[in-house]
């Protein structure tokens, strides 16, 4: 099952300012549709775990509700901008490609449900329907935690309202989570029996060049006994990372003011601030097992198997300068509901560590998107640099824009597909 894109990025201002009120005939189909795809995936369940594959009718049906589903996402959340069909047929910019029927096994279709449950934690981090409890003293309350999916809904409204177009990360970013979700649906609907695959550069992804890029030369070996007791490892490093965050507060505020009146940040600033991200990421890629190695407390260049890959001091922009930190609030929010991808990966892959002595690549490769995107917030506002976070799913060598381009997308006429 793959997700096929051929979205041009442009987006109709009216259409985007009114998409809850355009949507509303689509909720009432699919809560319907919805209905029935249950009722037809019990169904599918009992005769695949009786024949070894689901017969041809229920799958023609369920297969074009995941493919109309996909499109109600992406039209809502301005992955797309064509108004969707209600009979889910193949056609729409953000589409779900879904080959023949296959043998399923037995065993993996008796056990579905259960088999379910990681995929459905991952699952939350996209579409955003896990909850938060917060503990105030003796009290506790719930909140509603909102996905990726919305979060760059959210900010790509404003975007889309004044500029008529989506930002090509945030479109790779909602594609991304559109095929996982695509992929748990035909899982769980039981229409294949592969695993939904979180691997954000399955198939590979590209984006605009970055001066904060992310090297992981991990080997996906895991030691048992370390990851068993990885939080008790670590209290060192939290010891040490609040103590050096005071000072990195400190710094940049004063990094903030000689870059405003000389356009730059001073060298020893900068060799600072960078090395205490580096730090941060090698801390947070131990802690969530997205690396094996316990790390140095100096934020070395190179010392980690997940190490950022910083730029030197350059002349940054006075006004970005000036605004930074409100700048920086959407790809703090959008980071915030990707940190999900590390919290999620980091809790499933414990137990896998612990069984396998290994991590699964795709959970790693997951964790690495988040922590390198979360790099290049924290270098916008540390300024390390003033370009802005790409939020895109690559993580290889990226494609350069075109020098005509905006920074964060290439033209319409030329901006990729993507899987």
């Amino acid at each position: 099952m793959r997700l096929k894109v051929t979205d041009d990025l442009r987006r109709s201002r009216l259409t985007v300012f009114f998409r809850l009120l355009l949507g509303i005939p689509h909720f009432i189909w699919w809560t319907l549709w919805t209905i029935a795809a249950l009722l037809a995936a019990v169904a599918n369940w009992f005769a695949t775990l009786f024949a070894g594959r689901p017969p041809e009718p229920l799958y023609r049906f369920l297969s074009a509700y995941v493919r109309y589903s996909t499109h109600l996402y992406a039209y809502m959340f301005l992955a797309a901008n064509p108004y969707p069909a209600f009979t889910g047929d193949p056609g729409y910019p953000v589409d779900v490609e879904l080959g023949e029927r296959e043998s399923q096994g037995r065993w993996v279709t008796g056990l579905r449900l259960f088999l379910l449950i990681p995929a459905a934690l991952i699952a939350t981090v996209f579409e955003g329907s896990g909850y938060a409890v917060l503990f105030v003293d003796e009290e506790s309350s719930a909140a509603w935690s909102g996905g990726t999916l919305l979060a760059v809904a959210f900010f790509g409204w404003f975007v889309c309202v004044v500029l008529g177009r989506m930002p090509q990360g945030f479109r790779d970013l909602q594609a991304y989570g559109l095929r996982y979700l695509a992929q748990f649906a035909a899982y769980g609907l039981v229409l294949t029996d592969r695993y939904p695959n979180v691997d954000p550069a399955e198939p590979p992804a590209s984006g605009p060049d970055h001066p904060v890029r992310l090297k992981v030369d991990d080997d996906l070996r895991r030691s048992r006994l370390t990851v068993f007791f990885r939080l008790l490892l670590a209290l060192p490093h939290f010891v040490w990372l609040a103590l050096w965050w005071v000072a990195a507060v400190l710094a940049v505020i004063v990094a903030w003011i000689a870059t405003l009146i000389a356009g730059r940040p001073p060298a020893v600033l900068h060799r600072f601030l960078s090395a205490f991200l580096r730090y941060w990421t090698h801390l947070s890629a131990y802690v969530a097992l997205t690396a094996n190695p316990f790390p140095g407390f100096t934020g070395a260049a190179g010392s980690y198997p997940v190490d950022p890959e910083l730029p030197p001091p350059e002349r940054q922009r006075r006004l970005v300068t000036l605004f930074r930190l409100f700048l920086a609030f959407p790809a703090l929010a959008v980071s915030g509901a990707l940190g999900g991808l590390l919290l999620v990966g980091a809790l499933l892959g414990w137990f896998v560590s612990l069984a396998l002595g290994r991590m699964p690549r795709s959970l790693r490769d997951a964790q690495a998107y988040s922590l390198r995107y979360a790099a290049q917030v924290s270098a916008y506002l540390l300024l390390v640099t003033d370009r802005y976070p790409y939020s895109g799913p690559a993580l290889g060598a990226p494609e350069p824009v075109p020098a005509s381009a905006p920074p964060d997308e290439p033209p319409p006429s030329e901006a990729p597909a993507v899987a």
